[in-house]
């Protein structure tokens, strides 16, 4: 299966670059998968679209302000940063830019949001294959807040900013409402259209709500480079399942009630433990590289409420396998089709843009 089946022609303007007003003033794509048709709503609608006993599932992750801006003292060049995975307090992976003349031993200083120097400073202690570095923080006792104070946040690279992603809407609106446990590098951005009192309508009408925690990576927007799709190699990301999540979809699994996933984060936590259980989900903690695309097959998860994906994307991939899962190409000419209605609709794309519901 080749990388360039999953391509789309997308006008820029359509890239959002801001979210909408509202969290659930977002539009809606309705797929219907059955009948292949496809409908147009707001999001605010989207419990109408839901029953009593189904169950959704979304991600709970935190966005962390995981970009930093610094200098080398020695030769006074500045450098960019941007965290990927703690290894243990003040020990992380990150990406430097520039990167490639960066040597173990190499000093960096941090400045403030305003420019200034501040007390946070690091030293590289290795650089793998991939060409991140091993970086060991010091000079404050708490790096969380240093973290708050001089971090801005990681917007992904086709949302373009006069200044550094500082300013009080991005922190607020690059994350969810529900948003509890600190590790993402990039929103898991179909939640991001929830607000606190559309969750409650939907537990009062007897939509079950439950979460999962998988910390987004910045493989998320890495592109397929592999001609073949079965060549791509995928990222690795931590997990977390909740006990009270593992046993509330083992229970729709077993009583034939829909679990509907929120974003393919959700999918892919979802999808890995089941595999690993024999269709079952169990509580704990985990990593996974699963890559789902046509013709991959759910043990899960019967629906999907995601946002519009980049081309040749992975995530592009894995919804083209849920419209029809266990065939291809049709999941992807659905799946297509309903993308360029979108553009002719003018939906807006992307981490800020708008909504689909694929049922």
């Amino acid at each position: 299966m080749l990388t360039a089946e999953f391509d789309y022609l997308l006008p820029p303007e359509l890239i959002a670059q801001h979210p909408a007003p509202r969290r659930d003033g977002s539009r809606l794509l309705v797929l219907k998968r059955p009948a292949g048709s496809v409908e147009h709503h707001a999001f605010s609608t989207l419990p109408s679209f839901l029953k009593p006993g189904d169950l959704l599932v979304l991600n709970n992750s935190r966005v962390i302000p995981a970009r930093l801006r610094g200098f080398k003292p020695d030769t006074g060049g500045e450098i960019e940063i941007l965290l990927l995975e703690e290894n243990g307090p003040l020990d992380w992976w990150v990406m430097l830019r520039p990167g490639k003349r960066v040597r173990p031993g190499t000093k960096i200083i941090f400045r403030s949001l305003d420019g200034q120097i501040s007390p946070l400073q690091a030293e590289v202690l290795a650089k793998n294959e991939e060409g991140h570095c091993r970086l060991r923080f010091s000079g404050v006792a708490d790096f969380s807040a240093a973290l708050s104070a001089l971090g801005e946040m990681p917007l992904p690279p086709y949302i373009s900013r006069s200044q550094p992603a500082t300013g009080a809407e991005d922190r607020s609106r690059y994350q969810t409402v529900f948003a509890r446990h600190d590790g993402s590098v990039a929103a898991p951005t179909a939640g991001l259209h929830f607000t606190d009192e559309l969750l409650a309508s939907l537990r009062a009408g007897g939509i079950g709500v439950e979460f999962v925690t998988l910390h987004v990576g910045h493989g998320t927007f890495a592109p397929v480079k592999a001609g073949r799709v079965e060549e791509h190699v995928m990222h690795e990301e931590r997990f977390e399942v909740p006990p009270e999540t593992a046993a509330a979809v083992n229970l729709a699994c077993a009583e034939g009630r829909r679990v509907i996933a929120v974003g393919t984060t959700s999918v892919r936590v979802l999808e890995s433990v089941a595999r690993e259980h024999g269709g079952k989900l169990v509580a704990g903690p985990g990593r996974t590289r699963i890559f789902l695309h046509p013709p991959a097959t759910f043990s899960v998860v019967d629906a999907l409420l995601t946002n519009f994906h980049l081309p040749q994307s992975t995530l592009l991939m894995l919804v083209s396998a849920l419209v029809a899962p266990g065939e291809h190409p049709r999941g992807r000419d659905l799946l297509l089709a309903a993308y360029a209605e979108a553009v002719r609709e003018n939906y807006r794309f992307f981490s800020y843009g708008d909504a689909m519901l694929i049922l």
